[in-house]
């Protein structure tokens, strides 16, 4: 009986794990199976005009977002590092974090994991799976890191991940890393102009239609 038991443990694999936590965690458990995941294509892009570079898998989970996880957070971070050296390390399998954008100081974006997808960014699990996180180029103690253009295109980025998502553009939904619960980092820190952020996504936002 015990072997049976284990066969028919092994044979269901991630399915029947998922079911003991019911309809909904089976919802989300049944593409991790061999052979089943949403249809993707290497390089596609979810922001118009952005770059892709992949982060290593090791830095992210696959997922099936919106339909597994509900988005409805945008978490705003800082490199404390170059642009180069944070792509790098977001393809570095032992970084073991990633973000699913990098915006550099002239409006360059990066995509380096798909919004469908968790990335490790915040540092908490359950924010991870319900947030998209975008990383700023720079470091936090130097203000004029954050150019006219970074928070521009940001500030388009972000407008049109609240209207994909229906995210309210205000700061209880778009938050800082240093706000995500549990969280030890202090980015973006006292320099980033908060005001001004929201100010730019919400004019976006209107001028693109409401969510």
């Amino acid at each position: 009986m015990r072997t049976r038991r284990v066969v028919l443990l092994g044979g269901l694999g991630v399915l029947a794990a998922a079911a003991v936590a019911g309809r909904e965690e089976i919802e989300r458990g049944y593409w991790l199976l061999p052979g089943v995941s949403k249809p993707r294509k290497e390089g596609e892009l979810d922001q118009p005009g952005a770059n892709w570079t992949g982060a290593s898998p090791a830095n992210w989970r696959l997922a099936d977002r919106p339909d597994d996880y509900r988005v409805d957070r945008i978490v705003v971070h800082v490199t404390q590092g170059g642009f180069k050296s944070s792509v790098d390390a977001f393809k570095n399998p032992f970084h073991k974090a990633s973000a699913h954008y990098i915006v550099r100081q002239d409006g360059h974006i990066e995509q380096m994991v798909r919004e469908l997808d968790v990335a490790y960014h915040a540092g908490n699990r359950s924010m991870n799976e319900r947030s998209i996180g975008i990383e700023h180029v720079g470091f936090v103690d130097r203000p004029k890191d954050f150019t006219a253009e970074m928070y521009e295109s940001s500030a388009r980025l972000a407008a049109r991940i609240c209207r994909q998502y229906g995210i309210r553009p205000d700061r209880k939904h778009i938050l800082g890393h240093s706000e995500v619960p549990g969280a030890d980092h202090t980015d973006p820190g006292p320099h980033w102009d908060w005001d001004r952020y929201i100010r730019l996504v919400r004019a976006e936002v209107d001028r693109n239609g409401s969510h």
